[in-house]
Order: structure tokens, then sequence, then C-alpha cells
């Protein structure tokens, strides 16, 4: 059984007994004396979970590596946590859950000393080698099956978010808020910053990509009148009209006011807003709930309270100081 797949949990979400009995199996949880370089100063604890809603199948796929060097052993910090949320299928979101961050390993990652630009580059030649080599399965194998894809890379204190569709990144900061006239009574309030950037065929720049390409946009916003996003994995039917699997990269150094972040598919986003999620999960482990309890009660809530009809994932990474 491959590293990653060793991750996956049951696939629908569990009752709330069975959530805090195997909560302290289930959580994963990294400290910086194992992975990581004498300087970080903080461990991971993450774990996901999912429901399929009301659909008839579950097309989503996740990651939680919390030491994701497998073959490419280093002195820096590696972690690696992802959800491919899968259309027409969950075969694209298969292929990139096995294949894309090794191919991302592969194209240069660093491993010792962290160099930026390095690091971005390596990502977008993993995304580009995963959606090549799963465009030449899909068509071997007769399928047309698409992803979209959010991850995140953690680099010695260093983040790295990728995404390409409509899959969100929302990270938990801490702002200084004043609780007294007199400053006398200071508290730490969270702010929700959205991580990524949705890529939708009615956005400018988008629209302008397709159209070059000789794709059309039609009045319900969709490529070609069926693609709901403008950049994924796969669908190689949409290839050539202006489907892109490039993502957006975005980094960002990792601070004491950074407390964790939620990945989510667009169905979690479609009935929770950020700040609405951050507030969730910060109630929750104020509470002293493992990560394993937390994810799964945000996917029940997102479900069976919320109501959302979609498959329904999320991945949650949580920092702890040491």
């Amino acid at each position: 059984m491959s590293e990653i797949a060793e991750t996956h949990n049951k696939r629908e979400a569990d009752s709330e007994n069975k959530d805090e009995l195997s909560a302290s199996k289930k959580s994963r949880t990294e400290s910086s004396e194992n992975n990581a370089s004498k300087e970080v100063s903080f461990r991971i604890e993450a774990d996901a979970a999912e429901d399929k809603g009301l659909r008839h199948s579950m097309e989503d796929e996740w990651v939680v590596l919390l030491d994701a060097a497998r073959d490419y052993p280093g002195s820096l910090r590696c972690a690696h946590f992802a959800i491919y949320d899968g259309h027409g299928g969950r075969l694209a979101a298969e292929y990139a859950q096995k294949h894309l961050h090794g191919n991302v390993l592969a194209a240069g990652l660093p491993r010792e000393l962290l160099d930026v630009k390095t690091a971005k580059r390596s990502i977008l030649d993993g995304f580009r080698k995963t959606d090549e080599s799963l465009l030449q399965a899909s068509t071997e194998g007769g399928w047309q099956d698409g992803a979209t894809a959010v991850c995140v890379w953690v680099l010695g204190q260093k983040a790295f978010v990728a995404n390409v569709g409509d899959a969100k990144a929302v990270l938990a900061r801490s702002v200084l808020s004043v609780g007294s006239q007199n400053n006398s009574d200071k508290v730490d309030a969270l702010k929700a910053i959205v991580l990524t950037r949705e890529h939708k065929p009615i956005f400018p720049q988008e629209r302008s990509r397709i159209q070059k390409a000789g794709g059309v946009v039609s009045s319900n916003g969709r490529l070609q009148g069926r693609l709901e996003v403008s950049r994924a994995f796969g669908d190689r039917q949409f290839k050539k009209v202006g489907l892109v699997a490039t993502p957006d990269i975005h980094s960002f150094d990792l601070t004491d006011r950074d407390h964790f972040i939620i990945l989510g598919c667009d169905g979690l986003w479609g009935v929770f807003g950020p700040s609405d999620a951050v507030d969730f999960v910060q109630k929750l482990l104020n509470e002293g709930l493992s990560v394993t309890v937390v994810s799964r009660r945000l996917i029940r809530e997102a479900v069976r309270e919320r109501r959302c009809k979609d498959n329904c994932t999320a991945v949650v990474i949580v920092f702890k100081r040491n």
C-alpha cells in the first residue's frame, strides 16, 4: 500500500461517538524534532474527513503526509496536504492523488536549503507533468474525468499553496483586538485569509485565455456550456479550448500568528464562508478536541446541518507552537 493511500480514513463521516473513540488513533502529529531543522519552532497536527453528501458516489481524494520526503530525504521539513475534487468520475482525482507529490519532488523540490523560486518551479513542473501523464492515461483508458486541486507544502517554516479550479485554502491568522478602552484587556481574534483564487470561465483573465484558444464561455458561465471551472487536471476533451492545469502558487512564512489552515472542496465552501469555517474550527480546538474530531465535525456540520448536497471533503492543518 502506498504512503499516500495509508492516509485515508473511512469514506463516510462517522457518528460523534465514533469520532471521539477513534480520535486518539487517527490524529496525525508531526514533531519538529523528528522531521525538521532546529530553527523550526512548531509541530503540525492534521487530519481529513469526507462525506459523499447526496451524490451517488464519492469522487474526492485527499492527502495528509506529515513527513512527505519519501525517496528524497533531507534536513528541511517537508509536509504535504491536498484535496482533489473529481468531476465526471474519480479516476482523475485518484491519479493526481497518487502522482502529483512524487512528481513535485522529482522536479527538484528543495530538501536541504529552501529556495522559493526553485520550490515554486518544482510545483509548477509537477503539476504539468502530472496533467500530461494523466491525459495520456485517460486517452489509453478511454475515460475523460477531471479534477480540481488545492495543495499545501510546508517546507521548513514556509508554506506553499497551489490550486487549480474552485477548491480553496483558508488560513486562520490572529489579529490583536482591543477588549477595553484603556487597552489593558487585549485578546487575539482570528482572521480568515483566503489563500487561493478560484478559476472560473467567467473571470476576465480566464475568459480571455479560453477565447484565444477557440473556446466559448456560454451564458451560463461554463466552458463550452458544460464545465464550471477553467483550470483542472484531466478533462482532455476541453484541453484544446482553453482548459489548463497551470496552478496559482502562493508562498508565505508561518509565524506565531498563524494557527491553522482549512483545505476544502467547493462543496464545503458552498455552505461555509471562510470566516464562518475558521470560527467553527477554532471553537472546537479551544474545547480541546483533536484535529481528527474537528475535521469530522466540520464535515458533519456541512452535510447534516447545512445540507451540503455535493461531495464534501476537508483537511484541517493545525500549527502547534513548541
